[in-house]
């Protein structure tokens, strides 16, 4: 098929890479534009870097709406479909109506259950035990749109980077199956019960919040592996977690309860496995405390 594909974040990579190893013309990627990094530099996103390595033409329009030429340059494109995948801008109609298909999402969650930005780190804050990907046919509304094909898997322990990278092969793979033969796959209207909505991350909510049970602790940490990363504070330092356990215990919510380094929730306790300092490498809990004390007592 003529495709257009649009996607930003790596979550969108692999999705690009299934369409093109399967036969599919791509005859233009849209992505958010080059954005300044940590460092200062700017970097194009992983969709566009990509993109460029496998010889597609890349656009970076700002905003559809602002850029009447946008959608004339869209629109001349004469695709089949658009393949859309975790993009970040929204598309007017003029954009959904030009393919002839119309546009087509990877959406990483079970629609319509948390529709919006950030579907995969809310699924795990809210201690779903399932999650998935659907391929919805895309309308104006947020992720309102009727649903073609999905997966399910379970949410077990994964962290948000490892459900990330699940959630987008199978989306790959959805998406390469219903483009073979979309009349297979007709699309179904979402139900009108179970809506949600995955707000933005914020990096406020990094911080751990031992005022909450335990196990919501350790869904924080989860949820914000690899990024924004979780983290508490202590003498004035930032120690982010990477992993860790929730464990028994009871105390002041904060309080270091032993010399493991277990940390009082509302109920239970919190134990971090894996701890990073600022500027350090990644380390266990033990090797952490062999070289910084934080003795049982102390305040988080």
């Amino acid at each position: 098929m003529r495709i257009v594909f649009m996607g930003t974040p790596e979550f969108a990579v692999p999705v690009l890479d299934a369409l093109v190893e399967a036969g599919h013309e791509i005859v233009a990627a849209y992505s958010q534009p080059p954005r300044r990094g940590n460092r200062g530099k700017t970097a194009p996103s992983p969709v566009h870097a990509r993109a460029e390595a496998l010889g597609i033409a890349v656009r970076t329009p700002l905003s559809f709406r602002k850029e009447p030429r946008a959608l004339t340059d869209f629109a001349a494109l004469d695709a089949e479909v658009a393949v859309v995948a975790a993009y970040g801008l929204i598309l007017p109609q003029a954009v959904l109506d030009a393919p002839r298909l119309g546009c087509l999402n990877v959406h990483g969650s079970l629609l319509p259950r948390w529709r919006g930005a950030a579907p995969i780190q809310r699924a795990i804050l809210a201690g779903d035990a399932e999650t998935g990907v659907g391929i919805m046919q895309m309308e104006a509304g947020l992720d309102t749109g009727p649903v073609r094909l999905e997966g399910r898997t379970p949410i077990g322990d994964k962290t948000a980077g490892a459900l990330t990278a699940e959630l987008s092969a199978l989306g790959a793979r959805l998406m390469v199956q219903v483009l073979g033969d979309i009349d297979a796959y007709p699309a179904s209207a979402q139900p009108e019960d179970g809506v949600t909505y995955a707000t933005k991350i914020d990096k406020a909510e990094a911080r751990l919040d031992f005022t909450r049970p335990a196990e919501a602790v350790e869904r924080q940490v989860r949820a914000f592996n690899p990024a924004p990363g979780a983290f508490f504070e202590f003498q004035g330092e930032r120690f982010r977690v990477h992993a860790a356990e929730a464990v028994s215990g009871t105390g002041d919510p904060g309080m270091v309860l032993d010399d493991r380094l277990a940390i009082a929730c509302e109920h239970g306790a919190i134990r971090p496995l894996r701890v990073q300092r600022a500027g350090r490498g990644v380390m266990t809990a033990e090797e952490l405390l062999r070289g910084f004390a934080i003795p049982a007592g102390s305040q988080l």
